[in-house]
Parts: C-alpha cells; sequence; structure tokens
C-alpha cells in the first residue's frame, strides 16, 4: 500500500503534561491534536497503548489486546460521575517533568479498581448498558485478560508462570473456581478496559474528525508473562511446565558481541498457520480499531526471526529460522482486505526480507541518524530513499535529532551531515526536520522532541538499560505556536499536505 505525500508526529500519550504524574487521555491530548491540525500535521503516532509490564516498557505489555489504564484521565472520570467528587481530594504532587511509574501505579490503580464499586450503586440504566454491550463485544479477550488481571492480584503481582499448577494450566476446574471467587475483582479489571476505550476512541474520533490518521504499533512478540501466552500456550513453543523452549533476540554485531537476548517466547507459526493464523487476524482487527495505520515492528522476523534455545544468557547460540512470510500476510489480506501498515525494517536486513516488504508494497523506515557513515550510497540518506518510504529525524530507541548530533556522531559523521545539509549545525534538530520533508519519502515523521530541539535530556528509551525508560514528558507551555507556524510552513513548502505525487 502507497500512502499520500504527508508528515505527522511521534508522541506517546504518557509524554503530555497532566496532574496526576503521566500523560493520559484529558484536555492536553486535545490540546496537542489542535497543535498538530495548526501545524498541518496528518498522522499522530502513538507506541503500543497496551498495560505495561516488566520495565515500564510499552513493548512488554500484559495483553496485546487490551489498554493501558495509566492513560485513564482521572478528571474525566470525575466530571463524568464514574468516580465520586472528591475522589482526587488529596491528590499527591508528582514531578512534572518525568514519569515516576511507582508512586503513578501506587496511586491511580487503587482508584481505577475502586470504580466499578462506585459505578455498580450510581450508574444508571444506560451507562450499564453501555457498559455490558463493550463487555459483550470486547469477546474474549477480555474476559481471559480480566481473570488474568485478577489472578496477578490475587498471587500478589507474580507472573503466571510461578501460579499453583492448576491455574497456571488452566484446568477447567480451577478456572471456574477462581471465577467464583474473583467475580467483582473480574468485573472491576473489565470495567477499566471500558473506561479507557471509552476515552481513547474519543480521541480518536476527535482526530480523525481534523483530518488527523493515528499510526500505532504492532510488536511482534508478545510479553512471556503476558495473558495472550497464558490464555494461548498452545501457539508458543512451551514445554509442559510453561517454560519457553526457545525464545528471541537478534545475533551478534558490531554493536554487540553477545546479541540482544530479547527473551520472549517464540510462535509455533505451523500451529497458527493451520488455524489460518485467526489469532493474528483477531489481533489485527482490535489494532485496527484503535488506530488508523499499523506500524509492524520487527518486520524482519516474518521473513525469518533468530531463535535462542531457553535458558541461554546471550543470543550468541542461535539459529535463524524461516518465518510465516508471504502466507501470513496473504491470510491477513483475504481476511481484512489491503491494511495500512509501516513495516520497522531496521537493522541486518537481507534480499529476502526486502523481496516480502515489495511484494505487499509496505513501506518500510529511514532513520537519518543512519545515513552519514561517508558513503554516497548509503540507504539512509535522502537522495537515495525511494518514494513509498518513512523518514524519521529520531525514534523511541534512539537518540534526538540534536542528542546524536552532539554526543554520539563521530566527527566524520558530523563533518558529512553538515556538509550534506548545507548548513552550520547550530540548529541541527531543526535541520533534520527539513531535510526528512524536503525529502521523497512519502511520509515523513518527527520526534516531538526534535520540534523542541532537545538533547538526550529528550531520550525516550535506551536499549539494555533498566530504569528511567519511557519516562519523558513535556511541560505546558512548550508546545508554542511558533513551532506549528515553522511546521505548517514546511508542510506548504515541501508539498507535504496530503495530495498524491
Amino acid at each position: 500500500m502507497t500512502f499520500q505525500r504527508t508528515s505527522g508526529l511521534v508522541l506517546h500519550p504518557t509524554s503530555l503534561p497532566g496532574q496526576i504524574g503521566i500523560g493520559d487521555l484529558g484536555t492536553e491530548v486535545y490540546r496537542f491534536l489542535d497543535f498538530m491540525v495548526v501545524a498541518k500535521q496528518g498522522i499522530w503516532q502513538v507506541l503500543p497503548l497496551g498495560p505495561t509490564g516488566y520495565g515500564d516498557s510499552p513493548y512488554q505489555s500484559f495483553s496485546a489486546f487490551a489498554g493501558n489504564p495509566l492513560l485513564i484521565n482521572l478528571e474525566q472520570l470525575v466530571e463524568e460521575e464514574f468516580l465520586p467528587a472528591n475522589a482526587l481530594d488529596g491528590a499527591p504532587v508528582f514531578p512534572p517533568e518525568r514519569v515516576d511509574y511507582g508512586a503513578v501505579i501506587n496511586y491511580k490503580l487503587p482508584l481505577l479498581k475502586g470504580a466499578y464499586d462506585y459505578f455498580s450503586v450510581h450508574a444508571d440504566a444506560i451507562k450499564k448498558e453501555a457498559f455490558d454491550r463493550f463487555a459483550w463485544e470486547s469477546g474474549s479477550w477480555l474476559h481471559d485478560f480480566a481473570l488474568f488481571m485478577a489472578l496477578k492480584d490475587a498471587h500478589g503481582g507474580a507472573p503466571w508462570y510461578q501460579w499453583p499448577d492448576e491455574i497456571k494450566n488452566r484446568q477447567p476446574e480451577a478456572i471456574a473456581s477462581w471465577e467464583n471467587q474473583l467475580h467483582r475483582q473480574i468485573l472491576s479489571h473489565k470495567f477499566i478496559q471500558y473506561l479507557f476505550f471509552r476515552q481513547w476512541q474519543a480521541v480518536k474520533q476527535y482526530a480523525n474528525e481534523r483530518g488527523v490518521r493515528i499510526m500505532g504499533d504492532i510488536p511482534i512478540f508478545v510479553a512471556y508473562d503476558s495473558c495472550d501466552i497464558w490464555a494461548h500456550r498452545d501457539i508458543f513453543y512451551l514445554d509442559e511446565t510453561g517454560w519457553p523452549t526457545v525464545v528471541s533476540g537478534v545475533p551478534p554485531d558490531i554493536y554487540s558481541t553477545t546479541g540482544q537476548l530479547w527473551g520472549n517466547p517464540i510462535y509455533r507459526w505451523d500451529v497458527l498457520a493451520e488455524r489460518g493464523y485467526q489469532w493474528w487476524i483477531e489481533r489485527f482487527q482490535a489494532t485496527l480499531r484503535m488506530v488508523d495505520i499499523v506500524r509492524l515492528d520487527h518486520f524482519r522476523g516474518f521473513e525469518a526471526y533468530w531463535e535462542v534455545p531457553g535458558g541461554e544468557k546471550t543470543a550468541v547460540k542461535g539459529r535463524w529460522v524461516k518465518g510465516p512470510g508471504v502466507h501470513f500476510f496473504d491470510a491477513l489480506r483475504s481476511a481484512l482486505g489491503a491494511i495500512p501498515i509501516v513495516v520497522e525494517d531496521l537493522g541486518f536486513i537481507t534480499p529476502e526480507v526486502d523481496a516480502l516488504r515489495e511484494r505487499f508494497s509496505f513501506p518500510g523506515m529511514k532513520v537519518l541518524q543512519f545515513a552519514f557513515g561517508g558513503d554516497p550510497e548509503n540507504p539512509y540518506l535522502p537522495h537515495n530513499y525511494p518514494r513509498n518510504c518513512v523518514v524519521y529525524t529520531s525514534t523511541h530507541d534512539s537518540d534526538t535529532a540534536r542528542g546524536w548530533f552532539q554526543d554520539r556522531a563521530t566527527p566524520e559523521e558530523q563533518e558529512y551531515a553538515i556538509k550534506y545539509i548545507g548548513s552550520s549545525g547550530a540548529d541541527f534538530a531543526w535541520d533534520f526536520i527539513r531535510l526528512a520533508y524536503r525529502s521523497v519519502a512519502d511520509i515523513a515523521m518527527v520526534n516531538l522532541q526534535d520540534v523542541f530541539r532537545l538533547g538526550n535530556e529528550g531520550r525516550m528509551n535506551l536499549p539494555g538499560s533498566l530504569g528511567g525508560n519511557w519516562s519523558w514528558r513535556f511541560q505546558k507551555g512548550d508546545l508554542r505556536p511558533v513551532y506549528a507556524e515553522q511546521l505548517a510552513e514546511m508542510v506548504y513548502l515541501f508539498g507535504r499536505e496530503g495530495k498524491t505525487e
């Protein structure tokens, strides 16, 4: 699928301003969307929106289908009488510049878990009918997820593979017993999901009505401690105890002599194929109800993935294994039609991966920070781009444009970049933005941190590190009108009004 020539901004909702310690789906997200409209931006890109688990990473979620409760705006719940009027009295003061996940979780989740009790007593018939309809339309994923989260609460937050055998293995008698014991807690988790999707759909409608499409992530793998694996163990390579026999990663390269051991269980693609990839089709359907465009993470894994034996401490002793390839994407297209997909095709890419992407005309990614090694044939240099691609000034895993130039680029890369761009480098972040906009790439995406000219203090994630990631936030007043005017001017100058070239 090809896209119209346009541009957009990358900002995860957790990075928005707000009073309760984390960006959410309240007033500030609408202000951001208004800014996008003035700036003539056509795409808002977010990271995965699921409930975060290990390391607060949106790529380690408890569910591939559920929404993140931490994004629910509490003030709106009070206004709409889903919480009592005094619910937020005495709220603690949170740091405005970073997300303190521990403090936010400790304050916000108990309020959300208690919301169902208030709702069940005070809600009118119309509100209760709306919740019942959501629960029915969400099907099995919602019940599995709500039971999973209630069980985690009942077991002190322990991962499912440490639960007693009978419930870990989903024995029918154990399921029935726990469903009876945790009936109200299960309803509470279902209600939290109702609140999330109610607010998210209002945000999506607001964006779409103003010409902004939302691009959202589908990570190829799911977290080991997730409802997806607990409820569907038969589609993953696990032994009889639930331990992964093989896990995901990437092989050693010039950046790491031991590779990267991600640790996610690997799919049994043969079983998925026999079932017509139904789980994946449902995953895409759920995601496409939340976003307009899918960014498919680690696309190369659908052609071939690095498989590491379970229990290894590094990714060295792995092997390449063929993925589902053409058959998988044919099944998706047959079930869902032409899906608007952008693929993350960074890293070690083979001709076979390129061929798979080109067969379905999926736009790949071009990151400007990878361009300036001194080789004019470098595929990340704008003069080598195809039109059907997406250019980024930076990504959630990289430094900001300014941070890269000042702190990470070699002197040779700095010199090459300055000569290539034709500037002094004094305003490097906006030089990068201009370079992305004037390229032939159909889509130009800019992280908001680059609009603000931030250095590495604006970095979202440092791969391989623990603590402090995913916590960057901007402040009220940072979203200055002059930035919208400058972006709008570039949209005009470089023909990114959404018109097909």
